[in-house]
C-alpha cells in the first residue's frame, strides 16, 4: 500500500536546493514507493510550522506529514511546541524508540534530540531531526517498517482506518 506523504523542512539556513536531509527523505519515500505529495521548508517560527501542518491536516489525499529539523535544544527549535498545539494524542514510543536507536549512532549526543510524533485529525506527524544521521535513523529503524503495510507483528497503514475513532 502506497502511503501519501507531506514533508516539511524546518530550517533558518537551507533552501531546497541545499537541504540535504530532505533530499535524503525524499529519495528514501521514493524508494519505498510511496507518494510525496508536497514538500516545503519554513523557518524555524510556531506560527508557519503551524499554519502549513494545519493545511496538510485538512487534506484527504495526505495520510503522513513527516518534518525535519527543530527538534535540538537551541533557543530557534520549536517543532516539538508546535506539534504540541496541533495534537490529538503524543505518540510517546517513537520518542523513546528513535533515542535508542541514535544511541548506537551518535552516542550520549542522542539525548539532545526531541524527535516526537503526534496523531492529528486522524494522521501522523513525525518530527525528526534535521541532521542527514537522525533522519537516516528515524527511517531506516522506525518508518520504514511501520509505513509498511506488510510489516508485522503490526504497523502504523494498518491503523489508518480507525484513527479518527470516537
Amino acid at each position: 500500500m502506497k502511503v501519501n506523504i507531506a514533508l516539511l523542512t524546518v530550517t533558518d539556513t537551507r533552501t531546497l536546493k541545499t537541504d540535504k536531509s530532505g533530499a535524503i527523505l525524499v529519495k528514501k519515500i521514493n524508494k519505498a514507493k510511496h507518494n510525496l505529495v508536497d514538500r516545503k521548508i519554513c523557518k524555524d517560527n510556531k506560527k508557519d510550522i503551524k499554519k502549513i501542518l494545519k493545511k496538510w491536516l485538512k487534506k484527504k489525499k495526505i495520510d503522513v506529514v513527516i518534518t525535519t529539523g527543530g527538534t535540538g535544544l537551541t533557543g530557534r527549535d520549536i517543532t516539538p511546541e508546535a506539534l504540541d498545539e496541533i495534537a490529538d494524542k503524543h505518540i510517546p514510543g517513537f520518542g523513546e524508540v528513535f533515542r535508542t536507536l541514535s544511541l548506537k549512532t551518535v552516542g550520549t549526543s542522542s539525548i539532545q534530540s526531541r524527535a516526537c510524533a503526534v496523531l492529528a485529525n486522524g494522521k501522523y506527524v513525525f518530527a525528526l531531526p534535521g541532521s542527514s544521521g537522525g533522519v537516516t535513523d528515524a527511517w531506516d529503524g522506525i518508518l520504514k517498517s511501520q509505513l509498511n503495510i506488510k510489516n508485522k507483528p503490526c504497523n502504523f497503514v494498518e491503523l489508518f482506518p480507525r484513527l479518527k475513532e470516537k
